[in-house]
């Protein structure tokens, strides 16, 4: 019997341990990202949820791209053989921008979470946008800013100033957890707020700010019955003293998460649909959750996460214990996604 046909038969009968701890799982975290330290906890909770159910192997990569298995470098083409597939718990750059994607399909290894293509698009904010754009979906206008030998940041904050009316978010074009982000209000703070982006990026996306209220969403493929299962937008309101959901907020638990959101029928339906919409557009696998902006004249998607946090405080395990699924099965599906694959 196939891996896959042996984990299809065990979901049917509800029954996990004795046949799936015969597929070998490697837990891929850490990384070469500014997101390290929040995939060491992703890859940990990854690891101790599949215990006793999978024969797991603790995959770590270094700050500096080092690979090391059972505590000892390795090459990457050395887990041929040690693994079945593999667990992407990566967050950031080099885990969600496409390149230890093309890593392991070059070794013709599963993995979970979307390929290297659809995750160098999703990853780049400004191509995102465009995606936006061109399948009809709301998202704001931004400008795109690239690093130059003689950049002046004084003189680029003027010409912001002169393009997009305050206020403003300068983001990392290719970053994530909000590291690297900040809201500007007047030209000094874009100032800071483009220093500040560029020390993470050579690209950065100066957005202009939409008042409204948070939400996210997520998307599981071949859930329930359904191609792309759409979970219940969460709203975030942030602390009064916070001008945005920063990194610090994702992760301290003073974060108010609610699932479901108090969003109007309606506004849930076009949160939901709009997410689903941006999974298909973008090609993406396995699981997204995209970010949005509620406001009166409609909404407005912010970007989209490939590979969306796993942590105890992370929004995408929140939103599936409001649907009934646990933690654990969520995982097994992931792993039965990539083996099918």
């Amino acid at each position: 019997m196939m891996l896959e046909e042996q984990i299809r038969s065990n979901q049917q009968s509800g029954f996990y341990v004795i046949i799936e701890c015969m597929l070998r799982v490697g837990v891929l975290r850490g990384g070469p990202s500014s997101e390290y330290d929040v995939s060491l906890i992703t890859g940990g909770n990854v690891l101790k949820a599949l215990e006793g159910r999978y024969r797991t192997k603790d995959i770590l990569v270094t700050k500096d791209g080092v690979w090391h298995m059972d505590g000892l470098e390795i090459l990457p083409e050395r887990i041929i053989g040690s693994v079945d597939m593999v667990f992407n718990a990566l967050h950031g750059e080099y885990g969600e921008d496409g390149k230890v994607q093309q890593v392991l399909d070059s070794l013709n290894i599963p993995y979970t979470g979307s390929g290297s293509w659809a995750s160098a698009v999703a990853m780049n904010k400004s191509l995102a946008k465009d995606y936006f754009r061109r399948n009809g979906i709301r998202t704001p206008m931004g400008i795109t800013i690239e690093r130059n030998p003689e950049m002046d940041y004084s003189s680029l904050a003027k010409d912001v100033f002169q393009k997009v009316s305050p206020n403003w978010f300068v983001k990392p074009n290719d970053g994530g957890s909000s590291v690297g982000t900040s809201f500007c209000k007047s030209r000094a703070d874009l100032e800071k707020g483009l220093e500040e982006a560029f020390k993470y990026s050579d690209s950065v996306l100066v957005e202009e700010y939409i008042r409204g209220r948070e939400a996210t969403c997520g998307v599981i493929d071949n859930f329930r019955d359904k191609k792309h299962y759409s979970l219940l937008p969460i709203e975030i309101i942030k602390p009064s003293d916070k001008d945005f959901f920063d990194y610090q907020c994702k992760y301290d638990g003073t974060t108010q998460e609610i699932c479901p959101g108090n969003f109007t029928k309606k506004e849930s339906h076009i949160i939901q649909d709009t997410a689903v919409k941006i999974h298909k557009a973008f090609g993406l696998r396995h699981y997204s959750r995209s970010d949005f902006i509620v406001t009166k004249k409609g909404v407005y998607a912010l970007e989209v996460n490939t590979l969306p946090g796993l942590t105890s405080e992370s929004l995408f395990p929140k939103a599936m214990a409001a649907v009934g699924t646990s933690y654990e099965h969520f995982l097994d599906h992931l792993i039965s996604l990539a083996i099918k694959k």
